[in-house]
């Protein structure tokens, strides 16, 4: 068992439990959203603020936070935002007021910001090239199982101990894991000190190399210039147009639209995360098993594609079902298929990226996330305006459509200089 599990396999498993943390905290306060409103006295409108006030300070920190993890590497970096974020987890349980509320979650999503960018910093320094779409898929299982398991768990505890203790409890569980990565991880393998040298050897002889004919800095200049970028930062947009709504809305939506209570509306709630998870883990065996074969180019698009058409088709079935059993059927399909492209995006913007991956997949989770700004308001703004969820549902299965152009450009063996 020791000489299977090795010490990159020890990196991805804290990963893992970052992703799962990570969704853990973010998703609390859509279970959270009917006390923290009923005692706050805030409308619909006002809780969609609250919930796009975090997707904007998480979406405006990407591109600093990657260039951080990149110039000071991931130890110092996910240690300090984890500790950060977890201590704004924490401040929203002391809330009083709209303002006060809004301000907390900004501030959390700037904290939050980091994590996936730094993840990939050390994904590039750490994981051979031919396991690195099963370890993205891996991680980004871990954040959909960290949302599956928040549902029912969030819902118990601010049940037994009310919504302000819920998020003292969740912050101090952060501290914790920050203390143990600063502990044990290293920025590369080279440096740490427990890693076999067979194990050195073996990643160093394995894992994408670096540019070292240059030493310029990254500019803006190059990204905005590279059609790989800009396919990854559209197709981003999109995809976090769908993933925003099951973190955000999905709760609320299903708990009224069926008059369901807190916890049956928790229990549906979890179907479309662990199918997400499952799709990230489909999705990551895909993009490593397409590579190995030889097809750089076609282990990234076809996952991509094949996950954007099935959530188009599930976010459009759901509308025609009465039952929530029925809805969740094909709300799971759209989740599954919308994190099969999650491996796939982060695996491009590690190929791309290479020693700047940091700032680059900053840059694309930048734009994302405005797309989860967007949902956030666009769901309670659209159904209050139309009378109807339907056009919500409709414009996020366009959107899908639309990704699947940007995929059919992406040509992820040729840098930024395509």
């Amino acid at each position: 068992m020791a000489t299977f599990f090795k010490g990159r396999h020890w990196v991805a498993a804290g990963m893992f439990l970052l992703a799962l943390l990570l969704y853990i905290d973010r998703i609390c306060i859509s279970v959270a959203k009917d006390p923290v409103a009923a005692d706050l006295h805030l409308s619909d409108k006002a809780m969609g603020w609250v919930l796009s006030a975090f997707a904007l300070g998480y979406a405006l920190m990407q591109v600093p936070s990657g260039i951080l993890a990149d110039r000071f590497g991931p130890r110092i970096i996910l240690t300090g935002i984890v500790s950060f974020w977890s201590a704004l987890t924490a401040l929203t349980g002391a809330a009083w007021n709209f303002i006060s509320l809004i301000t907390i979650r900004f501030l959390f999503g700037v904290g939050e910001a980091g994590a996936f960018p730094g993840m990939s910093r050390a994904i590039f320094s750490w994981i051979p090239l031919r396991e690195r779409g099963l370890i993205l898929g891996l991680n980004f299982s871990g954040s959909r199982l960290g949302a599956a398991f928040a549902l029912p768990l969030v819902a118990w505890l601010i049940g037994s101990y009310g919504w302000r203790m819920t998020f003292l409890i969740l912050g101090g569980v952060g501290v914790i894991w920050a203390i143990v990565w600063w502990w044990l991880f290293r920025d590369s393998p080279e440096t740490h000190h427990r890693l076999s040298q067979e194990e050195k050897e073996y990643i160093l002889a394995h894992r994408q190399q670096q540019d070292t004919g240059t030493t310029e800095q990254l500019t803006s200049s190059q990204l905005l210039a590279s059609k790989n970028m800009w396919s990854a930062v559209g197709q981003y947009f999109c995809s976090n147009f769908t993933n925003f709504f099951a973190l955000t809305w999905l709760f609320p939506y299903l708990k009224n639209k069926y008059e369901l209570d807190a916890m049956e509306a928790g229990w549906y709630a979890v179907a479309p995360f662990i199918a997400g998870a499952i799709g990230n883990w489909v999705s990551g065996g895909m993009v490593d098993a397409i590579f190995r074969k030889g097809n750089w180019n076609r282990s990234r698009k076809l996952p991509a594609i094949l996950g954007f058409a099935l959530a188009a088709v599930g976010l459009v079935g759901s509308l025609f079902m009465d039952t929530p059993a029925g809805a969740v059927f094909f709300l799971s399909i759209a989740i599954f298929g919308v994190d099969m492209t999650l491996s796939p995006s982060w695996a491009l913007c590690v190929d791309i990226g290479k020693k700047n991956a940091g700032a680059v997949s900053g840059t694309m989770n930048m734009a994302g996330n405005l797309g989860s700004f967007l949902t956030a308001l666009a769901f309670p703004y659209l159904t209050d305006w139309t009378g109807s969820v339907d056009y919500f549902f409709y414009v996020a299965a366009g959107l899908n459509l639309l990704a699947i152009t940007l995929w059919l450009r992406v040509k992820a063996d040729q840098g930024l200089s395509y």
